[in-house]
């Protein structure tokens, strides 16, 4: 099954995500299982963000694997008080997949984007980006000697 469909609402963290309505295409297969239904395949989208040093815009694509059970409502009670990760409620009726789609998603986003590997960022001092600039520099006068620095403004006036 293939399908394309728009973003759901949170598909990413504050720095960078799919964009609510953005399309996002689900190629997956579905397996009937004694257990419930196995779903498994891929999702693609963009993701949009902003780059974690010099804070231009990031595009990112994103092909995630999606795997999940879909497990038919049993009240057989395991040992175990924690359900395993990949396993979802199946009504009998329909799959949400957007639980689904959206932890796998999220996964594949990097914690710090960025524009491009040897980024170099913002400047420090005054925020100029580096990349324009690469003989950026400030001449950085030691604290100790400030008071000095201050005896020649005032000889110069």
């Amino acid at each position: 099954m293939s399908e394309v469909f728009p973003a759901p609402a949170v598909l990413g963290t504050d720095v960078i995500g799919v964009p609510e309505g953005a399309e996002l295409s689900l190629d997956v297969s579905l397996e009937s299982v004694s257990e419930g239904i196995w779903v498994s395949g891929t999702v693609t989208a963009e993701a949009v963000g902003e780059c974690g040093r010099c804070l231009d815009e990031v595009r990112q694509q994103v092909v995630a694997p999606v795997q999940g059970l879909f497990a038919f409502d049993d009240p057989q009670v395991s040992d175990e008080d924690e359900e395993p990760e990949d396993v979802f409620e199946f009504d009998g009726e329909a799959i949400d997949l957007e639980e689904v789609v959206r932890d796998a998603v999220v996964t594949q986003l990097p914690f710090t984007p960025l524009c491009r590997p040897d980024c170099p960022g913002l400047c420090d001092q005054c925020g100029a980006r580096l990349a324009d600039d690469p003989d950026h520099a400030h001449d950085v006068i030691d604290p100790r000697w400030s008071a000095l620095q201050s005896l020649t403004e005032q000889k110069e006036s």
